[in-house]
């Protein structure tokens, strides 16, 4: 847990979106589930989903870049890229090289961070720390989502959640003494890890083994258990983040979540937060897995509804299961 502040600055975010809008009816045939169960049970109206060329590389790439424009500053001044996507690009090498040579970065740091749907969370934290400690100027932030592709329609509670996208977000060095990290969390609790998971493709169930199945390689998610596991730890942990946190919002402006479902969202009730101070993009975009939270905070920023000297709350939970929570001051 970090306690003491750790200094930066939010630069700039932005975000790049498929082309394809996919209805909830869509996938709801698909599911074979009614359209109009499936929306009031999801909470999603229509997401996006990659269509033609388009990939989770080619979009991160372009958030990437109108990030660093919006920053007013070239490729050649991040000091290190941070690849915070929960569906990976290939395993080997991972994506940030990816993102880097497409880029046009050469000679500086570029790895992942990978925390599924918080990963983007623990870049955050991450950077801050680079930030702090003087380890560099600008950080730049990637997590591009391409769920679509690993779906299983014969689970409905995740088919009709996931959503593409990407999001990025650019941090360099505080300006003033209160920016920044103010405090951060983050708690496994491993009774959950069967909850939310893709058993294919690693070591445990190689390709090689005969037995291994084509489901196997799909989203597998058991919503239900999710949901109570996370209501059984978030009202302690949050209370750990800050005192308060569950039963109202301390010090917070506005609260920036994971939109991990309509239940999820609806959670967030029972701790006395106001819904009109919660950032909510589930209906337009689904679950855009670890791309959810930087996205949400975009389009907050761009809609005027954060602004410099809020302070927010950015908060949600990722299979494992593990909980992740931040107080940044902007």
């Amino acid at each position: 847990m970090s306690r003491m502040r750790l200094n930066c600055r939010l630069l700039a975010t932005a975000q790049a979106l498929p082309a394809r809008v996919v209805p909830t009816a869509e996938v709801a045939a698909l599911c074979g589930v009614p359209a109009n169960v499936a929306e009031a049970r999801t909470g999603v109206r229509e997401r996006r989903w990659l269509s033609g060329s388009e990939t989770a590389l080619s979009l991160g790439v372009q958030a990437a870049r109108d990030a660093l424009g919006g920053a007013g500053l070239e490729v050649s001044d991040v000091d290190v890229l941070l690849n915070a996507s929960g569906s990976q690009l290939q395993p080997i090498p991972d994506g940030a090289p990816l993102l880097a040579r497409e880029l046009g970065l050469r000679g500086r740091a570029a790895y992942s961070l990978h925390a599924t749907c918080l990963s983007f969370l623990v870049a955050l934290e991450h950077a801050a720390l680079l930030l702090h400690t003087g380890r560099a100027r600008h950080v730049l932030i990637v997590s591009s989502e391409a769920g679509s592709l690993g779906l299983n329609f014969a689970q409905p509670e995740s088919g009709l959640l996931i959503g593409d996208g990407a999001a990025a977000v650019v941090v360099g060095q505080a300006t003033r003494e209160d920016q920044g990290v103010e405090a951060a969390l983050f708690e496994t609790y491993p009774e959950g890890a069967d909850h939310t998971r893709i058993r294919g493709g690693g070591s445990l169930r190689s390709p090689h083994l005969l037995d291994v199945t084509r489901e196997e390689l799909l989203f597998d998610m058991q919503g239900l258990h999710v949901l109570r596991l996370a209501s059984a730890i978030l009202p302690d942990f949050l209370e750990r983040l800050r005192p308060g946190l569950g039963r109202g919002l301390p010090g917070i402006t506005r609260v920036i979540p994971h939109q991990a479902s309509a239940a999820g969202l609806k959670l967030m009730e029972r701790f006395g937060w106001p819904p009109g101070r919660t950032e909510v993009t589930l209906p337009h975009l689904g679950n855009v897995i670890a791309a959810s939270l930087p996205l949400t905070l975009h389009q907050a920023r761009a809609a005027g509804r954060v602004r410099e000297g809020d302070t927010l709350l950015l908060a949600g939970t990722g299979a494992g299961l593990t909980a992740g929570g931040i107080i940044f001051r902007l």
